[in-house]
């Protein structure tokens, strides 16, 4: 009898597992083997190997992302780094041309504006709110858009239909980084995005024990990346395959939580003496809400905020919290705190983080799975002191 998995949180349970079970195993055992056995396969890229991310631990996360997104297709990576650089470098060529939102990852940021151009690939950065300024930026030579879900760190959330109908009316592919929202709360293929691309060290495998990247969409644009990843190298070992495919399993759960408990931590700040903004997009009070409750399912477990009093402020209230760990990275069941300008956009030159809005005191906080009210009652005191 074929298997139907109509909702989300049944995707991730049983998406992509072997059937029959391997030797009965309910859990999807560990491939650690480099080689396989060849069996007649008719190309070089059929050959099971772990570089050619072809393995049966691959081959089941690749299922199991696909159907997390409804895509057509999917690919894991060894790094989200790995999967945005090689998505880039397979679809843009020396001559060509990207438009990419203003707000983007501070790695992401780097490897566009140092180096694409090395290799002869111009780009633009655009206001992901004003769709009209858009076509001032195109050229003939243009070939992709880039935009976040949710920017990281300010939490912005841009025109994404636009940017979908923008792309379809000028012949782009698009691109979006899902990182933050996660496919519980936006699925891009679902509105016409080409390509879906994560950081599964975050929310997807949601433990911060492993890092891995993954690109979800048509199958033609996969396909083409899966090739070029090959060349270079960057495929994810068994092992963490293994850990990345047991996270997703808990994604729904998890994030439904944090959901939750980072809108009433956002309510909580927006509503204390102490702190100047909080972006979040599940605030009424955000540029961006009636735009994510359109868009998402959900407003995610990340926000950042400004507490009054600038640099000296924000460092004594870190150093006052004794729940959030100060780390980088996010998505994980442990909450995390950090100031932006030190870690995830510490590449970024002081000029170009202040022109897109990340000040030096700007505090990142992605929430984990501890209690709300432990973390409302340690925010409290760290604000009072």
């Amino acid at each position: 009898m074929t298997k139907e998995y109509k909702h989300l949180e049944t995707k991730l349970i049983h998406a992509g597992e072997p059937d029959p079970l391997i030797c009965g195993a309910v859990s999807m055992p560990v491939f650690q083997s480099s080689t396989f056995e060849c069996a007649g396969e008719p190309g070089y890229y059929n050959l099971k190997y772990i570089r050619l991310n072809n393995t049966p631990n691959h081959e089941a996360l690749h299922e199991k992302l696909a159907a997390s997104e409804n895509a057509e297709a999917a690919l894991v990576t060894a790094s989200g780094m790995a999967a945005i650089s090689t998505t880039l470098l397979t679809l843009l060529k020396t001559g060509d041309h990207l438009l990419a939102q203003d707000c983007l990852y501070g790695g992401t940021h780097d490897f566009i504006t140092q180096d694409l151009p090395a290799l002869g690939i111009s780009f633009d950065f655009i206001d992901g709110n004003a769709p009209d300024s858009w076509k001032s930026k195109l050229r003939s030579n243009t070939k992709a858009i880039l935009v976040e879900t949710i920017t990281n760190p300010l939490l912005q959330v841009a025109d994404l239909k636009a940017v979908v109908q923008f792309a379809r009316d000028y012949g782009l592919v698009s691109l979006i980084d899902n990182t933050f929202a996660s496919p519980l709360n936006f699925r891009p293929p679902e509105w016409d995005f080409d390509l879906s691309i994560h950081s599964c060290s975050k929310y997807l495998n949601g433990h911060s024990d492993i890092v891995a990247g993954a690109v979800i969409g048509r199958s033609d644009m996969v396909n083409r990346i899966t090739y070029k990843l090959a060349r270079f190298g960057g495929s994810l070992d068994p092992h963490a395959c293994f850990l990345l495919h047991r996270g997703m399993k808990t994604l729904a759960v998890r994030m439904k939580y944090q959901n939750e408990s980072a809108l009433r931590i956002a309510e909580f700040l927006e509503g204390h003496s102490s702190v100047e903004t909080v972006n979040y997009p599940g605030l009424k009070s955000h540029s961006g809400h009636q735009r994510a409750k359109d868009l998402f399912d959900g407003f995610g477990g990340m926000m950042s905020f400004e507490i009054r009093g600038g640099l000296e402020a924000a460092n004594r209230f870190l150093e006052n919290t004794t729940l959030p760990i100060c780390a980088p990275s996010l998505g994980g069941i442990e909450s995390l705190i950090t100031r932006p300008a030190a870690t995830s956009h510490a590449g970024v030159s002081a000029e170009d983080r202040h022109a897109i809005g990340i000040s030096d005191s700007l505090i990142r906080l992605s929430v984990g799975l501890e209690s709300t009210e432990d973390m409302i009652e340690d925010f409290d005191r760290a604000l009072t002191k």
